[in-house]
Protein backbone atom coordinates (compact mmCIF):
# COMPACT_ATOMS: atom_id res chain seq x y z
CA UNK A 1 0.00 0.00 0.00
CA UNK A 2 1.24 3.46 -0.92
CA UNK A 3 -0.10 6.58 0.77
CA UNK A 4 -1.25 9.39 -1.52
CA UNK A 5 0.07 12.39 0.37
CA UNK A 6 -2.11 15.35 -0.51
CA UNK A 7 -0.37 17.64 1.96
CA UNK A 8 3.04 17.04 0.38
CA UNK A 9 1.68 17.29 -3.16
CA UNK A 10 -0.15 20.53 -2.40
CA UNK A 11 3.07 22.06 -1.09
CA UNK A 12 4.85 21.11 -4.32
CA UNK A 13 2.08 22.73 -6.37
CA UNK A 14 2.15 25.85 -4.19
CA UNK A 15 5.83 26.28 -5.04
CA UNK A 16 4.97 26.01 -8.75
CA UNK A 17 2.19 28.60 -8.38
CA UNK A 18 4.50 30.94 -6.45
CA UNK A 19 7.03 30.71 -9.29
CA UNK A 20 4.38 31.64 -11.86
CA UNK A 21 3.13 34.55 -9.73
CA UNK A 22 6.70 35.82 -9.38
CA UNK A 23 7.07 35.71 -13.17
CA UNK A 24 3.94 37.84 -13.55
CA UNK A 25 5.33 40.41 -11.14
CA UNK A 26 8.70 40.38 -12.93
CA UNK A 27 6.81 41.15 -16.15
CA UNK A 28 5.24 44.12 -14.36
CA UNK A 29 1.85 42.45 -14.16
CA UNK A 30 -0.05 42.63 -10.90
CA UNK A 31 -0.47 39.64 -8.59
CA UNK A 32 -3.62 37.53 -9.02
CA UNK A 33 -6.46 38.59 -6.71
CA UNK A 34 -8.98 36.22 -5.10
CA UNK A 35 -12.09 37.50 -3.29
CA UNK A 36 -14.09 35.32 -0.90
CA UNK A 37 -17.57 36.22 0.35
CA UNK A 38 -18.46 34.79 3.76
CA UNK A 39 -21.98 35.04 5.15
CA UNK A 40 -22.71 34.37 8.81
CA UNK A 41 -20.49 32.89 11.51
CA UNK A 42 -20.38 29.17 10.73
CA UNK A 43 -17.11 27.98 12.37
CA UNK A 44 -16.27 25.47 9.61
CA UNK A 45 -16.77 28.07 6.89
CA UNK A 46 -14.70 30.63 8.78
CA UNK A 47 -11.84 28.16 9.21
CA UNK A 48 -11.97 27.18 5.55
CA UNK A 49 -11.85 30.78 4.35
CA UNK A 50 -8.96 31.58 6.71
CA UNK A 51 -7.05 28.60 5.32
CA UNK A 52 -7.64 29.92 1.81
CA UNK A 53 -6.36 33.34 2.86
CA UNK A 54 -3.24 31.78 4.40
CA UNK A 55 -2.58 29.69 1.28
CA UNK A 56 -2.94 32.77 -0.94
CA UNK A 57 -0.32 34.63 1.07
CA UNK A 58 2.08 31.68 0.75
CA UNK A 59 2.09 31.90 -3.04
CA UNK A 60 1.81 35.66 -3.55
CA UNK A 61 -1.87 35.79 -4.46
CA UNK A 62 -3.75 38.78 -3.04
CA UNK A 63 -6.83 37.76 -1.07
CA UNK A 64 -9.78 39.76 0.20
CA UNK A 65 -12.63 38.57 2.41
CA UNK A 66 -16.05 40.20 2.36
CA UNK A 67 -17.83 39.33 5.63
CA UNK A 68 -21.60 39.70 5.88
CA UNK A 69 -23.94 38.97 8.78
CA UNK A 70 -26.30 36.01 8.52
CA UNK A 71 -29.26 38.35 8.01
CA UNK A 72 -27.81 40.03 4.91
CA UNK A 73 -30.44 40.22 2.20
CA UNK A 74 -30.15 38.37 -1.08
CA UNK A 75 -30.39 41.71 -2.89
CA UNK A 76 -27.42 43.12 -0.95
CA UNK A 77 -25.35 40.04 -1.71
CA UNK A 78 -26.19 40.19 -5.41
CA UNK A 79 -25.22 43.88 -5.51
CA UNK A 80 -21.88 43.05 -3.90
CA UNK A 81 -21.22 40.28 -6.44
CA UNK A 82 -22.10 42.62 -9.31
CA UNK A 83 -19.59 45.17 -7.96
CA UNK A 84 -16.84 42.52 -7.75
CA UNK A 85 -17.70 41.18 -11.21
CA UNK A 86 -17.04 44.62 -12.66
CA UNK A 87 -13.74 45.09 -10.82
CA UNK A 88 -10.93 44.38 -13.32
CA UNK A 89 -8.53 44.00 -10.40
CA UNK A 90 -10.26 40.82 -9.22
CA UNK A 91 -9.45 37.50 -10.95
CA UNK A 92 -11.38 35.04 -8.82
CA UNK A 93 -14.57 35.19 -6.77
CA UNK A 94 -15.92 32.51 -4.46
CA UNK A 95 -18.98 32.52 -2.24
CA UNK A 96 -18.54 30.21 0.72
CA UNK A 97 -21.34 27.67 1.04
CA UNK A 98 -23.67 26.91 2.74
CA UNK A 99 -25.66 30.14 2.69
CA UNK A 100 -28.56 31.02 5.04
CA UNK A 101 -31.94 29.56 4.06
CA UNK A 102 -33.35 32.89 2.90
CA UNK A 103 -30.69 33.20 0.20
CA UNK A 104 -30.83 31.11 -2.99
CA UNK A 105 -27.43 29.49 -3.52
CA UNK A 106 -28.44 28.78 -7.13
CA UNK A 107 -29.18 32.45 -7.81
CA UNK A 108 -25.94 33.56 -6.13
CA UNK A 109 -23.77 31.11 -8.08
CA UNK A 110 -25.41 32.06 -11.37
CA UNK A 111 -24.72 35.75 -10.67
CA UNK A 112 -20.92 35.24 -10.54
CA UNK A 113 -19.03 36.16 -13.72
CA UNK A 114 -18.07 32.76 -15.24
CA UNK A 115 -14.60 34.19 -15.99
CA UNK A 116 -14.10 34.71 -12.24
CA UNK A 117 -15.89 31.56 -11.09
CA UNK A 118 -12.76 29.81 -9.75
CA UNK A 119 -14.93 27.37 -7.77
CA UNK A 120 -16.16 26.02 -11.11
CA UNK A 121 -19.82 25.95 -10.03
CA UNK A 122 -21.38 28.32 -12.60
CA UNK A 123 -23.63 26.46 -15.10
CA UNK A 124 -21.54 27.78 -18.00
CA UNK A 125 -18.36 26.29 -16.55
CA UNK A 126 -20.14 23.04 -15.70
CA UNK A 127 -21.42 22.81 -19.28
CA UNK A 128 -17.99 23.49 -20.75
CA UNK A 129 -16.49 20.85 -18.48
CA UNK A 130 -19.07 18.30 -19.68
CA UNK A 131 -18.21 19.12 -23.30
CA UNK A 132 -14.47 18.92 -22.67
CA UNK A 133 -13.97 22.63 -23.38
CA UNK A 134 -11.51 24.83 -21.43
CA UNK A 135 -13.14 25.89 -18.17
CA UNK A 136 -12.57 26.23 -14.45
CA UNK A 137 -12.89 22.78 -12.90
CA UNK A 138 -14.53 22.33 -9.49
CA UNK A 139 -11.73 22.45 -6.94
CA UNK A 140 -12.09 19.04 -5.27
CA UNK A 141 -12.37 16.98 -8.49
CA UNK A 142 -9.53 19.06 -9.97
CA UNK A 143 -7.42 18.23 -6.92
CA UNK A 144 -8.16 14.52 -7.27
CA UNK A 145 -7.13 14.59 -10.93
CA UNK A 146 -3.82 16.16 -9.93
CA UNK A 147 -3.21 13.45 -7.33
CA UNK A 148 -3.88 10.69 -9.86
CA UNK A 149 -1.56 12.34 -12.35
CA UNK A 150 1.30 13.08 -9.98
CA UNK A 151 1.24 9.58 -8.53
CA UNK A 152 1.21 8.22 -12.09
CA UNK A 153 -1.88 6.11 -11.45
CA UNK A 154 -3.08 4.37 -14.61
CA UNK A 155 -6.67 5.29 -15.45
CA UNK A 156 -7.18 4.31 -19.10
CA UNK A 157 -9.64 1.47 -19.44
CA UNK A 158 -9.99 1.11 -15.67
CA UNK A 159 -13.27 0.60 -13.87
CA UNK A 160 -13.94 3.62 -11.68
CA UNK A 161 -16.74 3.72 -9.13
CA UNK A 162 -17.77 7.09 -7.68
CA UNK A 163 -19.80 6.96 -4.48
CA UNK A 164 -21.89 10.13 -4.29
CA UNK A 165 -23.58 12.26 -6.93
CA UNK A 166 -23.26 15.81 -5.58
CA UNK A 167 -22.72 18.69 -7.98
CA UNK A 168 -19.59 19.61 -6.04
CA UNK A 169 -17.75 16.26 -6.19
CA UNK A 170 -19.49 13.12 -7.43
CA UNK A 171 -21.11 14.29 -10.67
CA UNK A 172 -18.15 16.35 -11.99
CA UNK A 173 -15.73 13.60 -10.94
CA UNK A 174 -17.62 11.05 -13.03
CA UNK A 175 -17.57 13.37 -16.05
CA UNK A 176 -13.87 14.16 -15.77
CA UNK A 177 -12.75 10.55 -15.41
CA UNK A 178 -14.80 9.44 -18.40
CA UNK A 179 -13.27 12.11 -20.67
CA UNK A 180 -10.85 11.14 -23.42
CA UNK A 181 -7.76 12.41 -21.63
CA UNK A 182 -5.38 11.55 -18.83
CA UNK A 183 -6.33 11.16 -16.06
CA UNK A 184 -9.47 9.70 -17.60
CA UNK A 185 -10.66 7.21 -20.19
CA UNK A 186 -12.23 5.25 -17.34
CA UNK A 187 -15.43 3.28 -17.42
CA UNK A 188 -17.33 5.11 -14.69
CA UNK A 189 -20.20 3.97 -12.47
CA UNK A 190 -21.89 6.45 -10.13
CA UNK A 191 -23.51 5.07 -6.98
CA UNK A 192 -25.60 6.82 -4.34
CA UNK A 193 -27.83 6.21 -1.34
CA UNK A 194 -30.44 4.38 -3.43
CA UNK A 195 -28.01 2.07 -5.25
CA UNK A 196 -28.78 -1.63 -4.80
CA UNK A 197 -26.04 -4.25 -4.38
CA UNK A 198 -23.54 -1.52 -3.55
CA UNK A 199 -20.87 -3.88 -2.23
CA UNK A 200 -20.91 -5.96 -5.41
CA UNK A 201 -20.36 -2.82 -7.50
CA UNK A 202 -17.57 -1.32 -5.39
CA UNK A 203 -15.69 -4.64 -5.32
CA UNK A 204 -15.26 -4.38 -9.10
CA UNK A 205 -13.64 -0.93 -8.94
CA UNK A 206 -10.02 -0.44 -9.95
CA UNK A 207 -10.42 3.16 -8.72
CA UNK A 208 -12.88 3.93 -5.92
CA UNK A 209 -13.73 7.56 -5.14
CA UNK A 210 -15.82 7.99 -2.03
CA UNK A 211 -17.86 11.15 -1.38
CA UNK A 212 -20.99 9.90 0.39
CA UNK A 213 -20.76 11.93 3.57
CA UNK A 214 -20.99 8.89 5.86
CA UNK A 215 -18.18 8.29 8.31
CA UNK A 216 -16.16 5.10 7.71
CA UNK A 217 -18.90 3.53 5.57
CA UNK A 218 -16.51 1.78 3.18
CA UNK A 219 -15.09 -1.37 4.74
CA UNK A 220 -12.46 -3.80 3.51
CA UNK A 221 -15.06 -6.25 2.18
CA UNK A 222 -16.26 -3.56 -0.25
CA UNK A 223 -12.87 -3.07 -1.90
CA UNK A 224 -11.01 -5.14 -4.48
CA UNK A 225 -7.43 -6.04 -3.62
CA UNK A 226 -5.08 -3.59 -5.35
CA UNK A 227 -7.70 -0.87 -5.83
CA UNK A 228 -6.88 2.84 -5.71
CA UNK A 229 -9.03 4.46 -3.00
CA UNK A 230 -9.67 8.22 -2.86
CA UNK A 231 -11.50 9.37 0.28
CA UNK A 232 -13.22 12.77 -0.01
CA UNK A 233 -15.10 12.65 3.30
CA UNK A 234 -14.12 14.26 6.59
CA UNK A 235 -15.90 13.76 9.91
CA UNK A 236 -15.27 14.33 13.62
CA UNK A 237 -15.90 11.26 15.74
CA UNK A 238 -15.43 10.77 19.50
CA UNK A 239 -12.06 9.45 20.65
CA UNK A 240 -10.60 8.72 24.08
CA UNK A 241 -7.09 8.77 22.61
CA UNK A 242 -6.89 12.50 21.86
CA UNK A 243 -6.87 15.59 24.11
CA UNK A 244 -9.70 17.14 22.12
CA UNK A 245 -11.91 14.11 22.64
CA UNK A 246 -12.42 13.56 18.92
CA UNK A 247 -10.51 12.57 15.81
CA UNK A 248 -10.94 13.13 12.10
CA UNK A 249 -11.92 10.27 9.80
CA UNK A 250 -13.14 9.95 6.24
CA UNK A 251 -15.88 8.03 4.46
CA UNK A 252 -13.47 5.09 4.29
CA UNK A 253 -12.46 2.91 7.24
CA UNK A 254 -8.77 3.62 6.64
CA UNK A 255 -7.26 0.95 8.90
CA UNK A 256 -9.34 -1.79 7.29
CA UNK A 257 -9.14 -0.68 3.66
CA UNK A 258 -5.44 0.25 3.66
CA UNK A 259 -4.56 -3.46 3.91
CA UNK A 260 -6.17 -4.09 0.51
CA UNK A 261 -5.56 -0.86 -1.43
CA UNK A 262 -2.57 -0.25 -3.72
CA UNK A 263 -2.93 3.52 -3.18
CA UNK A 264 -5.06 5.33 -0.62
CA UNK A 265 -5.58 8.91 0.58
CA UNK A 266 -5.50 9.59 4.33
CA UNK A 267 -7.92 11.80 6.25
CA UNK A 268 -6.78 14.39 7.06
CA UNK A 269 -3.95 15.19 4.66
CA UNK A 270 -5.31 13.62 1.49
CA UNK A 271 -7.86 15.34 -0.73
CA UNK A 272 -8.45 18.33 1.58
CA UNK A 273 -5.20 20.23 0.93
CA UNK A 274 -5.62 19.66 -2.81
CA UNK A 275 -8.99 21.41 -2.84
CA UNK A 276 -7.51 24.73 -1.70
CA UNK A 277 -4.47 24.50 -3.96
CA UNK A 278 -6.75 23.82 -6.95
CA UNK A 279 -8.63 27.02 -6.15
CA UNK A 280 -5.29 28.85 -6.25
CA UNK A 281 -4.45 27.27 -9.61
CA UNK A 282 -7.78 28.41 -11.04
CA UNK A 283 -7.15 31.96 -9.77
CA UNK A 284 -3.70 31.97 -11.35
CA UNK A 285 -5.16 30.70 -14.62
CA UNK A 286 -7.77 33.47 -14.60
CA UNK A 287 -5.09 36.14 -14.08
CA UNK A 288 -2.83 34.66 -16.78
CA UNK A 289 -5.71 34.62 -19.25
CA UNK A 290 -6.27 38.34 -18.60
CA UNK A 291 -2.61 39.20 -19.16
CA UNK A 292 -2.43 37.51 -22.56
Amino acid sequence: MKLIDGKKTSQEIKKEIATEVAKMIDNEDRSPHLVAILVGDDPASQTYVKNKEKSCSEVGIVSSIYNYPADVTEKELLESIDFINKDDGVDGLIVQLPLPDHISAKKIIESIDPKKDVDGFHPLNVGKMALGLPSFLPATPFGILQLLERYKIETEGKKCVVLGRSHIVGSPMSILLSRKAYPGNCTVTVCHSRTENLKEITKEADILIVAMGQAQMVKADMVKKGAVVIDVGIHRIPSDKTKSGFRLVGDVDFDEVATKASFITPVPGGVGPMTIVSLLKNTLLSAQNKSR
